[in-house]
């Protein structure tokens, strides 16, 4: 298993099961990896290795690979963007482990962005549980997403935020999401309400919520 360095990442894997779920929990903080990669200059750029479970063959596919290109300044970006049923993830149970071992094949990553075990939504909540069966010796954090349901808990990591990326964010959803930007949830005070509160609670202005499902404290330990 790999403990976090964020200066060390190589390679950031980000699993979705829907268009708009990898900006809307951890836009700001994917930014801000792909930034400080971008940053260190001579390096090679940041692998990032994307994989979203429905919208495949729609328009939504297009908002998507244009959203995570501009949400990854600089970054080695693939994007894999698969055809499954909005909201069927439970009946497409099979379907979705084997589309995550077929896309674990293609890379290796330090980090995994997900989302979390206790969203209510059962797409986003069925992929959160499928994660640490495939990823298994990986650090894998959950992203929070802001809905209807009243499904927030309590994150106990928090990554803190600069106010010009929260409001880069917020800019970057309302461009490449047309399709959202009816919806009564979709607006700049949501968006940086939450990421708000969560700096409130890191001592910060802004900061985005991950769920963690296990890490190692310390060095690095050798394998046994």
């Amino acid at each position: 298993m790999r403990t976090l360095i964020p200066e060390a990442l190589d390679e950031l894997v980000l699993l979705a099961a829907h268009c708009d779920d990898i900006p809307l929990g951890a836009g700001g903080t994917v930014l801000t990896l792909c930034r400080a990669r971008q940053a260190l200059g001579a390096v090679p750029p940041l692998r990032v290795r994307a994989l979203v479970l429905s919208g495949g063959g729609t328009p939504r596919e297009d908002e998507e690979r244009a959203a995570l290109a501009a949400f990854c300044p600089g970054a080695d970006l693939a994007v894999t963007v698969r055809d499954m049923p909005d909201g069927r993830l439970p009946h497409h149970w099979q379907w979705a482990k084997e589309a995550l071992e077929e896309f674990r094949r293609t890379c290796e990553p330090d980090l995994v962005l997900a989302g979390h075990r206790g969203d209510d939504h059962q797409d986003h909540r069925g992929l959160a549980r499928l994660v640490p069966t495939v990823f298994r010796d990986h650090l894998a954090l959950g992203y929070e997403i802001l809905k209807a349901e009243p499904d927030l808990a309590q994150p106990p990591l928090l990554w803190p935020l600069e106010p010009e990326v929260v409001a880069e964010k917020s800019r970057l959803l309302h461009e490449h999401y047309p399709s959202q930007v009816s919806r009564a949830w979709f607006d700049d005070e949501a968006f940086s309400g939450l990421a708000r509160i969560r700096g409130v609670q890191a001592g910060v202005r802004y900061a985005e919520g991950f769920h963690l499902t296990r890490a190692l404290l310390g060095p690095p330990v050798p394998s046994r």
